[in-house]
């Protein structure tokens, strides 16, 4: 296959839509500084959009919950397919399947790697004994996956990293934290809370880990208790996770009026303009959410867990609230506090605007994510003229 000037940069990621919504800015960065971009996932749809920004798109026939042998070896297995006929200079996982699947290959392959953890999910706190031996095997997966020269780890909060430095997965010399996707502060700007009936939004993948049912049992409470507001969900159901709330479960809820179930909506500036209070009580292990990163750009308090990856975006008492996890009477009584308090509303909603602007940028992420790169490769980028290309490594 025929080279451009610039660096060849594979992304592996699980899905298309997730590509979309979380690296497709920094991939665009990548296009404009020369490099020539793939991305490898598993293609749910049209990838018009992405070919159009001058990426190559690589379907992987991936199913992220998947414990099936056959299946897993197939999918690894075209990965190293992939990397042995791309031959990339850089390759970039994001989140723990193509961690390990891409980090063993690009091992193999001799082949610079920045693996992101984009939260450690439940595996490392899961009681149950299959969750706990899926969490060993996990660790030495990690472990080789890694642990090896000219790789970086990049993590979106502390508590994470510290997991994995401590068990010797990575070392804090290859680790760095880099908190979210970032947040496109053109796109979600601020704007007034919309006057009448106080709305109350939860927009997230519909999962129970998500607290999609924290959620209803606190919106159940306030009705019960005669509190006025409306509660609404956002989102649509993921049938490839296993904590997915069912659509039968959804119309039921929305049926019986204690919350509104609104599908997945593209417009998510309008979302938060129509709204003015912003709930996420995930007890997923996050990395960044996104959506709390979002609703602070558009001047909206947040409610969420007081957990890692979730109290790195709303800080308790400044842009938001947090509560403690799988709570929902915390999480009515949070709700009630910022409904009865709209000069409290307003002070944290501005605060949050700071917090986006100061720290979460897109543009500082790509900035910071781009530095990364730039250390792994072993030419120059970006520069004007076409530089050296060496030699391909020898697996380490």
């Amino acid at each position: 296959m025929s080279r451009q000037s610039g660096p060849r940069i594979l992304f592996l990621v699980v899905e298309d839509w997730f590509f979309r919504t979380h690296r497709l800015p920094l991939a665009r960065a990548c296009r404009e500084a020369g490099a020539e971009v793939f991305v490898m996932a598993h293609v749910n749809g049209p990838t018009g959009d992405l070919e159009a920004a001058g990426l190559q798109v690589i379907p992987w026939r991936f199913r992220r919950g998947s414990l099936n042998p056959l299946r897993e070896i197939l999918s690894l297995a075209r990965v190293v397919q992939v990397y042995r006929h791309l031959r990339p200079d850089l390759v970039h996982h994001v989140s723990l399947k193509p961690v390990v699947y891409g980090g063993l290959v690009a091992r193999w392959f001799g082949v610079p790697a920045v693996n992101a953890v984009t939260g450690l999910g439940h595996v490392f706190t899961a009681n149950s004994i299959k969750m706990r031996v899926l969490g060993r095997s996990l660790i030495w997966l990690l472990l080789a996956a890694m642990r090896r020269s000219r790789s970086k780890a990049i993590f979106q909060n502390p508590e994470d990293m510290e997991t994995l430095v401590s068990r010797g997965i990575v070392s804090a010399s290859d680790s760095m934290l880099i908190r979210g996707a970032g947040v496109d502060l053109s796109e979600f700007v601020a704007t007034p809370e919309p006057q009448g009936t106080a709305t109350v939004v939860l927009a997230t993948r519909m999962l129970w880990n998500k607290g999609v049912g924290v959620f209803v049992e606190a919106a159940r409470e306030l009705r019960n208790r005669g509190v006025s507001a409306r509660f609404v969900l956002v989102g649509d159901p993921d049938p490839e996770n296993p904590a997915s709330v069912s659509h039968e479960q959804l119309r039921q809820w929305h049926a019986s009026g204690v919350v509104e179930w609104w599908p997945k909506r593209s417009d998510m500036p309008l979302v938060f303009s129509q709204s003015n209070i912003v709930c996420f009580p995930s007890y997923y292990g996050e990395g960044v959410p996104k959506v709390l990163l979002e609703a602070a750009a558009c001047g909206r308090a947040a409610i969420t867990t007081d957990s890692p990856g979730c109290r790195g975006a709303v800080r308790h008492g400044e842009n938001g609230l947090l509560v403690p996890p799988r709570d929902s009477a915390a999480l009515a009584e949070a709700i009630l506090r910022l409904l009865e308090d709209p000069a409290l509303r307003a002070r944290m909603g501005a605060r949050g605007r700071e917090i986006a602007v100061g720290e979460f940028a897109v543009e500082r992420v790509i900035a910071e994510t781009l530095e990364v790169y730039r250390s792994l490769l072993r030419f120059q980028w970006p520069r004007s003229e076409a530089p050296a290309r060496p030699a391909p490594a020898s697996a380490d």
